[in-house]
């Protein structure tokens, strides 16, 4: 701020109008057009020169309808933005898209590029992607395609010609698809000598590998071979394929990996075993439907992975029987001692194992319990009395009742925020005992949990306020403090509330 106001002062108009902003300096007013969304910014470009001129240097991300036609401009846009690290290409699938030429031109006209997203940009191909990686962009690290023309060749070329890429993101990509080649580095068509092809894999230094929406898994056997070092995130979401054979691919070697989500993937036991012996410092850990999993994997690793700080378990099968049990998790509960967060769905847990993550887990801040049969009100009574550093506490859709949502609000001294959903066991007289309890406690509860009458609903409008749940001969001064936030997340109470506005509205004027 001690710069003074020089960088405004060369500007006409200052002091003649009422625009408090001609006594800031181009630096401070550049903080302000940073706190604001795109459609704001863009109007604010239009109000005056300076305003247009401050906001062309200090935007750092823009996007872009990246239809053909808009190559023609390329080179003024980016001369009015010059400054901008995040650039992202979006196009229908069904137009015609940005082509080559117009990708090579990109790191010359921005420099400083240090993102890329391309997304339904079908006419851009590994040609393309050869040649703007020839640039060798210096700052770019992270890059992301979806929906676009482009194979193994292209992916290839950029992972060895851009030497800060360090986050790489595909989906749906139908052509790497199709063909079936590796994502390997001895592909003949980038390298042609043996040397070149073994100095080439210094450049692989990926931290953070996603794949979604991909049909061939043994594509990226090489990719992740040549990045273990240096990997840390790896996500995979609806990718089909086995994975086990994947991950056993790095079996020998021992990784950085500090981070597996597998999402809806055909993964299971031998999956789990590799993860175990090949990421020893995995902290956190992501099942959602990986169909095949069982205890023996969960097992497997909570023998070695001790530093494991998040926990998410999806227990879902191909025939819909549940295939992690409680042993599974207790192992893990027995041996992670470093646990924070834990999110448990489906899975049949008691108090044996709530016993086990409370004496081993001290630091647990966050547990989340779903879907399951087991967790009623003697469980929630357990977590009440043992369970002192927990912030953050999610019951949805289990059979807990009145004395449960009690024992939490009488237990638990560190809680900040209770969720409970779909569970109708649940009443507004409890919540509103536990809103006199507890002071600053946030309370998220739904309309499956808390049954309400119609006209309640309709007038809260999907807010539950403190002074409709309180009695009331209880309406003095002291219960008007708010204690607790309740809110409800059902779109009927929404639904409901405009429903009852509208006959309001016409019954007035019928009178």
């Amino acid at each position: 701020m001690g710069q003074g106001y020089s960088s405004s002062s060369s500007w006409p108009g200052q002091g003649r109008g009422g625009d408090l902003t001609l006594a800031l300096p181009d630096e401070c007013l550049a903080l302000i057009f940073g706190n604001l969304g795109c459609h704001d910014r863009n109007n604010c470009s239009l109000v005056c020169k300076r305003w247009k001129h401050v906001d062309s240097k200090s935007r750092q991300r823009l996007i872009l309808v990246a239809r053909s036609e808009i190559s023609l401009w390329f080179p003024s846009l980016f001369a009015r933005f010059s400054s901008v690290s995040v650039l992202s290409l979006k196009c229908s699938r069904k137009l015609v898209s940005v082509d080559n030429d117009a990708l090579a031109r990109i790191p010359i006209l921005l420099p400083s590029l240090k993102k890329l997203k391309l997304k339904g940009c079908v006419d851009i191909t590994d040609n393309g992607l050869l040649t703007f990686s020839q640039h060798h962009p210096p700052l770019l690290s992270k890059l992301s395609f979806a929906s676009c023309g482009i194979g193994s060749r292209g992916i290839v070329s950029l992972l060895v010609n851009c030497p800060s890429l360090k986050d790489l993101t595909l989906k749906r990509l139908r052509k790497l698809d199709a063909e079936g080649t590796p994502l390997s580095f001895q592909h003949q068509s980038c390298f042609e000598t043996r040397s070149n092809t073994i100095n080439c894999y210094n450049y692989a230094k990926l931290e953070r590998l996603c794949l979604k929406d991909l049909h061939n898994a043994r594509l990226f056997i090489p990719l992740l071979g040549s990045s273990a070092q240096t990997l840390k995130t790896l996500i995979v979401c609806r990718s089909s394929g086995n994975w086990d054979s994947v991950l056993q691919s790095l079996h020998a070697t021992s990784t950085s990996i500090v981070e597996i989500q597998m999402d809806n993937v055909q993964m299971g036991d031998p999956g789990l075993v590799a993860i175990s012996s090949s990421c020893p410092r995995l902290q956190v850990l992501y099942l959602s439907r990986a169909t095949d999993c069982t205890d023996d994997g969960l097992s497997a690793i909570s023998n070695s992975c001790r530093k494991l700080r998040k926990l998410h378990i999806d227990s879902w099968s191909r025939f819909g029987s549940r295939a992690i049990r409680e042993e599974g998790f207790l192992s893990i509960a027995t041996k992670c001692s470093c646990l924070q967060e834990v999110v448990l769905m489906g899975v049949p847990i008691t108090v044996i194992s709530l016993n086990a993550l409370a004496t081993s887990c001290p630091v647990l801040e966050r547990m989340a319990l779903c879907n399951t049969e087991s967790v009623g009100d003697l469980e929630m009574q357990f977590i009440g009395s043992k369970f002192s550093a927990l912030k953050k506490l999610c019951i949805k859709n289990c059979p807990i009742s009145d004395t449960g949502i009690k024992a939490v609000g009488e237990g638990c001294p560190s809680l900040v925020k209770l969720k409970v959903k779909r569970c109708r066991g649940v009443t507004k007289e409890s919540v509103w005992k536990l809103r006199m309890r507890r002071r600053r406690l946030i309370v998220s509860v739904d309309s499956g949990s808390m049954l309400l009458a119609e006209d309640e609903m309709g007038e809260m409008g999907g807010m539950v306020q403190p002074e409709l749940l309180a009695p009331k001969r209880a309406s003095t001064s002291s219960t008007r403090t708010h204690d607790v936030n309740v809110i409800c997340s059902s779109r009927g109470a929404l639904l409901l509330r405009s429903r009852f506005e509208h006959a309001l509205r016409f019954n007035n004027n019928n009178r």
